[in-house]
C-alpha cells in the first residue's frame, strides 16, 4: 500500500467544488436543484473571444509557448493595467498562468519558506490557507465581523504581525463576502505594515463592483509599494472564462522570474489557445464586461431584497463580486425537515437535501455561522431557489 504524504493529508478538498459535485449527483437522480455554490458566471464567453480561439487553432497555434506566456499577451496585460489602474509595468513584470489560483500558488511558492507566516483576514476564499500550507508556511487568520463589514482594521493587522510575517494576503472585492475596501481603508492597512512584509493582492473581481464602490489596485496606493506587491487577477470572472483557465500576476521582475521557474516545472506553459482568447478579451471591445456587470447588479438587488424578507437571516449588502454571505445562527437548534441544524454545515445539508438549494458552509471560509450564496445564476433560478429556502425555513 502506498502511504499518502503529510502534505496531501493536510490539504482539504475545495468546499465549493465539493458542493457543486453534490448538486450534480442530485440532478443525475432527476431532482431539480437550485445550485448557488460555485463562483462561476453563468454567461457564455463573449463571441469575439471564442472566435479568436477558433482562429488560433486553425492557424496552428497549438504548440508550447514561453513558460511565462506569450510576449504579446504579457504586453497586453501591462497595457491593461496602465489603462485601467494607472499602474505602469513592463511585460517582464507579468506572468500568465493557468488561472488566478495557479498564479497565487506560484506566488506563494516563489516567496514563502517553511515557518514563514502569512496573514489572511477571514472570511477568506477557501483555497488561501491550504495554498499557504502547501509551501510549509503558516496561515495567520485574522477574524473580522459583520458589524465591521468584514474588513480588517490596522489595529488587527498590527496585532497579527510577528518576526516571521512574510506576507499579507488581501482580497477586494472579496470572495465570499462581497466586501470592497475603500482606497483610504487600504492605505491605512499599508501604513500599518512593516516595510519588510510583502503584499499578495487578489483582485480577480476588480471589474465587478456596484453602486458607489470602486476597486483599488493595491500596488498604486503609494510610491514604492509596487516593489513589494504581487497583484493577482484573471479572466474567469470579468470575461466569463472560467474553463479557459487564464490568470496572471504582476510583480517585480525577480519575483516574476522565480514564479516562472516554478511554473515551468509544474505545467510547462499556459494553454496556447486560451492565451489567444485572453489577448482578444483584453484588446477587444469591453462592452460585454459592462453588460454582465449590470446584470449581476440586478441579481444582487433581487437576492438582497428576498433575503431581507426571510426571518433570522442577516447580512451586509455586497458591494462587489457575486456573492451574499449571510448569517444563519438564528436557526441553530431547530430541526427542519428531519435535519437538526447545529452549524453552517448542517444548515447547508438540510437546505440541499430537503429544499434542494445548494449553498456553501461559512466554516469553509473561516467564518462559522454564515453561508455563502452565489448570485451568478439567472433571475428565475434565484427567485425560485430563494422561495424554496424561505419555505423550508418557515
Amino acid at each position: 500500500m502506498i502511504a499518502i504524504s503529510k502534505l496531501a493529508s493536510a490539504v482539504q478538498p475545495s468546499a465549493t467544488l465539493a458542493a457543486g459535485a453534490k448538486a450534480r449527483q442530485l440532478r443525475a437522480a432527476g431532482i431539480r436543484v437550485f445550485d448557488f455554490s460555485l463562483g462561476e458566471p453563468d454567461f457564455n464567453t463573449p463571441a469575439h473571444i471564442v472566435d479568436a480561439a477558433d482562429a488560433a487553432v486553425r492557424a496552428g497555434q497549438t504548440h508550447y509557448t514561453p513558460a511565462n506566456g506569450t510576449p504579446e499577451l504579457r504586453a497586453a496585460v501591462a497595457r491593461w493595467y496602465q489603462a485601467y489602474h494607472g499602474l505602469e509595468c513592463k511585460p517582464e513584470e507579468v506572468l500568465i498562468s493557468n488561472g488566478a489560483k495557479h498564479s497565487i500558488h506560484n506566488a506563494l511558492a516563489a516567496v514563502c519558506d517553511p515557518w514563514d507566516e502569512v496573514i489572511i483576514p477571514t472570511p477568506y476564499w477557501v483555497s488561501y490557507s491550504d495554498l499557504v500550507l502547501m509551501t510549509g508556511a503558516k496561515p495567520i487568520l485574522v477574524p473580522t465581523t459583520m458589524e465591521s463589514g468584514f474588513k480588517m482594521t490596522p489595529q488587527q493587522l498590527q496585532a497579527a504581525l510577528s518576526p516571521r510575517t512574510k506576507l499579507l494576503m488581501l482580497n477586494s472585492p472579496c470572495n465570499p463576502t462581497g466586501t470592497v475596501y475603500t482606497r483610504a481603508e487600504l492605505e491605512a492597512l499599508v501604513e500599518a505594515l512593516p516595510k519588510n512584509v510583502a503584499i499578495l493582492s487578489d483582485e480577480i473581481y476588480e471589474q465587478l463592483t456596484y453602486g458607489d464602490a470602486r476597486p483599488t489596485c493595491v500596488a498604486t496606493l503609494k510610491p514604492g509599494l509596487r516593489e513589494r506587491t504581487i497583484t493577482i487577477s484573471g479572466a474567469s470572472k470579468s470575461y466569463a472564462m472560467t474553463g479557459w483557465r487564464m490568470g496572471w500576476a504582476v510583480a517585480p521582475q525577480p519575483v516574476i522570474q522565480a514564479m516562472g521557474n516554478v511554473q515551468s516545472q509544474q505545467t510547462g506553459c499556459p494553454c496556447s489557445v486560451s492565451q489567444a482568447a485572453l489577448l482578444a478579451a483584453l484588446n477587444g471591445p469591453q462592452d460585454c464586461v459592462a453588460e454582465m456587470r449590470q446584470e449581476f447588479d440586478k441579481r444582487r438587488q433581487l437576492v438582497c431584497d428576498m433575503l431581507r424578507r426571510i426571518p433570522g437571516i442577516r447580512f451586509p449588502e455586497p458591494q462587489g463580486a457575486f456573492y451574499v454571505f449571510f448569517e444563519v445562527t438564528a436557526h441553530y437548534g431547530r430541526t427542519i425537515g428531519g435535519i437538526s441544524i447545529t452549524d453552517s454545515t448542517s444548515f447547508c445539508r438540510g437546505a440541499l437535501e430537503t429544499a434542494h438549494v445548494n449553498l456553501v458552509p461559512g466554516g469553509a471560509f473561516g467564518a462559522e455561522g454564515f453561508v455563502r450564496m452565489s448570485f451568478a445564476s439567472n433571475m428565475e433560478q434565484l427567485e425560485g431557489g430563494l422561495n424554496q429556502l424561505r419555505q423550508w425555513l418557515a
